[in-house]
């Protein structure tokens, strides 16, 4: 009898975000996220901040943040729903965040 566990070990999203944590603890976010990620995969999170960063900013219309990152409009709107779901306070941190971390700020 094989004592090969049928489950997937890993079944919750709060366990990847364990496992970022202590990843960035290590120092070794940078390595962990380039292992789950293929090139593609971290140009579209690339993309999603980016979204995210112009629909906190407010100075850009959903068609011109689509124009400007060469994503679809669909995805600006996907976006654009998810903050909704979240309350002011986590949009103000967001962007304080993002602006933070801009090359220009």
């Amino acid at each position: 009898m094989s004592n090969i566990q049928e489950t997937p070990e890993f079944t919750e999203w709060q366990q990847v975000v364990d496992i970022l944590r202590q990843a960035t603890v290590e120092h070794k976010d940078d390595t962990l996220l380039r292992l789950l990620l293929t090139p593609d995969e971290r140009s579209v999170l690339l993309s999603r901040v980016n979204i995210l960063h112009e629909l906190l900013n407010g100075e850009r219309s959903q068609r011109k943040i689509s124009e400007l990152l060469g994503v679809g409009v669909a995805t600006i709107t996907r976006g654009s729903n998810e903050l909704k779901h979240h309350d002011d306070d986590t949009k103000a941190w967001l962007s304080a965040l993002l602006k933070e971390q801009c090359p220009g700020a």
